[in-house]
């Protein structure tokens, strides 16, 4: 990812994905990170907020979708993290990672995914 940014980074929400009954049953927490690829050039000459992403509404919105349908897999809650960002034309590019630091694993540790998803090539990358 290169240019302007924008980062998101540690929104903390409760959901009930995962493929165990009580994942799904209880619900944990999850980590989303997100990275933006826009242009700011306009919003920094203008100040204006109108002219990028508000972060702010961002971070309710992907709270919504983190907190909402429950999914069996990170990937698909990434992908629609991805695709709610994505859905507003000035990002050319977002990152999304999703951490799942309490996942029923036999070891201590976290799980996280993480994707990119491109508007220009409308494929994903790791």
């Amino acid at each position: 990812m290169r240019g302007d940014r924008i980062l998101l980074s540690g929104l903390r929400v409760r959901g009930r994905h995962g493929v165990l009954p009580h994942e799904t049953e209880l619900g944990q927490v999850f980590v989303v990170d997100l990275e933006l690829a826009l242009d700011l050039a306009a919003a920094g000459r203008s100040d204006d907020l109108d002219r990028t992403v508000d972060y702010g509404s961002l971070a309710g919105r992907v709270a919504e979708v983190v907190g909402g349908r429950p999914r069996k897999l990170l990937e698909a809650v990434a992908e629609d993290v991805a695709q709610l960002v994505l859905a507003d034309e000035r990002v050319r590019q977002v990152r999304v990672r999703v951490t799942k630091p309490q996942a029923s694993l036999p070891v201590d540790a976290c799980v996280a995914v993480e994707i990119t998803r491109d508007r220009e090539m409308g494929e994903g990358r790791a």
